[in-house]
């Protein structure tokens, strides 16, 4: 399933990838770099990209009262990170910065060691374009060996472009200054970070470095992982950091390739940030892929914001990564508050998605919703059934798996079309959340209206919620008939070889609340 959402987002953007990838020859003439991964990583409609970034500046994380020196963005498409993005941002939000320069990853040229800037015009983003500020990157360049312009590390390279929105959105009178960084050289990334704390010290500069943490081990291994990275890059210890990658590396932890993908941007931002005046930094935020409504937790990939500040009250209270893996128990009880925050963000995840290709990152829910359990989400208009998926796997935090079944229910019901946005008001939501199977041994055990049903025989299984039987006026024999069609079975399949489970659902809908 969210296979094919993830194609249904990209058939979305693809439409219009193209008509930006026939700029690109005529505009690096120019100087103007043209988007290579808009309707990829991002919206590459100006009204969809303006609307998804606003969507995950209102759901940001507050600031401190401090402006930053510094922060590290995650640079992965914004349906997995941009609300990690939006968190570092956000903490500079408000400030008169006259530039932002930008610490890219390297991502397409492994030989290169060194540092590329971009010298001149802009790069263009379906926002417009972000002017470069000249004057700074020839003194760059003019600072030494290091540091040159190689046009090829820009071209395909995403770690600056998915940024630069959010600098067009929140400083639109700032110039930019992007740089790609070839390798994690220590000593390269300290005379980079030198470098540039020499050039910004008169200026109302904020430095953006650009990585994403742990990629491709498991969920709960991610979770471990990114949690020493970060704790590592606030201690703003480049020696011991890179000792922390190293170890990290060494564990042998299955399928972690790396620990943080913009390693050199991380530590040249250090460098600079210290020699410009910061004395610590603050972990904002922590997620992963597989927090997302669309995203596996067999693999995935870490996103963490960060700020460097020149005031230590900024980090006094410096919070852990908040990510919980939950071992409580199943629970079915649920009051008017909690039901009516699912509802609401069920319907904000489809609607952000229609309007902004956002999925917004289920969070900020109190622990009860944060417990494993299985759920479905139901649409009906006017009555009738619009779409209706669940995820009966006691695997996920109930309120992800609520955002998941939304998107399902919406876009990937094989029975109807996609939920458009023009007939969304008229949909209502209903929400059932399950308690545990329950194995039965005969008909006669399962209670019409009061218990769910699970048919498994051979490789089929099919299942229907409480409420089915009696929204459909069955009896018993009835709705077992109608579950075996559901799986592909002949009616009366149920009467042999076949095993039957029960659940209870709480079921609540829009319209009660």
């Amino acid at each position: 399933m969210k296979k094919r959402i993830l194609l249904f987002i990209l058939t979305v953007f693809i439409c219009r990838f193209s008509a930006f990838e026939a700029l690109a020859g005529q505009e690096f003439k120019s100087k103007i770099r043209p988007p290579a991964v808009a309707g990829q990583f991002y919206p590459a409609d100006p009204s969809k990209l303006a609307r998804s970034i606003q969507y995950y500046l209102a759901d940001a994380k507050k600031p401190c009262s401090k402006k930053p020196i510094a922060i590290i963005s995650p640079h992965a498409g914004y349906v997995f990170s941009g609300q990690i993005c939006a968190d570092a941002f956000n903490q500079a939000a408000g400030y008169d910065y006259e530039v932002v320069v930008l610490l890219g990853t390297n991502h397409t040229s492994p030989a290169f060691n060194g540092v590329s800037v971009f010298p001149k015009g802009g790069y263009r983003t379906p926002l417009g374009i972000a002017k470069i500020d000249e004057e700074l990157a020839a003194k760059l360049i003019a600072a030494g060996k290091d540091f040159t312009f190689k046009e090829s590390l820009h071209t395909r390279e995403h770690s600056i472009e998915v940024l630069v929105p959010f600098v067009q959105k929140l400083f639109p009178q700032a110039r930019i200054l992007p740089t790609i960084i070839g390798k994690p050289d220590l000593d390269l990334c300290a005379r980079f970070g030198s470098a540039l704390a020499n050039l910004l010290r008169d200026r109302r500069a904020l430095i953006v470095a650009s990585s994403d943490l742990s990629h491709y081990p498991s969920y709960g291994d991610a979770v471990k992982t990114d949690k020493k990275t970060l704790e590592a890059i606030v201690a703003m210890n480049s020696t011991a950091l890179r000792f922390t990658l190293q170890q990290q590396l060494k564990a042998n932890t299955p399928n972690l390739f790396t620990c943080a993908c913009g390693e050199a941007p991380i530590l040249a931002s250090i460098t600079a940030a210290k020699e410009l005046g910061a004395i610590c930094g603050r972990i904002v935020s922590y997620a992963n892929s597989g927090d997302t409504s669309i995203g596996s937790r067999s693999r995935v990939v870490g996103y963490g914001a960060v700020s460097f500040f020149a005031d230590k009250d900024c980090c006094k209270s410096n919070p852990k990564p908040d990510k919980k893996i939950s071992q409580k128990p199943a629970k079915v009880e649920l009051n008017p508050r909690q039901k009516r925050a699912l509802l609401i963000f069920a319907r904000k995840t489809i609607e952000q998605f229609l309007k902004g290709q956002v999925i917004p990152l289920p969070r900020g829910f109190d622990s009860d919703l944060e417990r494993k359990q299985g759920a479905f989400v139901t649409l009906k208009k006017n009555g009738q059934l619009r779409g209706c998926i669940g995820h009966m796997a006691e695997d996920l935090p109930l309120c992800q798996a609520i955002g998941s079944m939304a998107i399902q229910a919406a876009f990937n019901d094989r029975r109807f079309a996609p939920v458009t946005l023009k007939e969304l008001s008229e949909i209502e939501i209903e929400i059932s959340v399950l308690t545990p199977f329950e194995p039965v041994n005969g008909i006669k055990a399962i209670r019409l209206g009061i218990d769910g049903v699970v048919l498994k025989k051979g490789t089929r299984s099919a299942v229907f919620l409480p409420q089915v039987a009696t929204e459909q006026g069955w009896n018993r024999i009835q709705m077992l008939d109608h579950l075996c069609k559901k799986a592909g079975l002949s009616s009366g399949g149920w009467k042999k070889d076949v095993r039957l489970f029960t659940f209870q659902a709480m079921v609540f809908r829009e319209s009660d609340l």
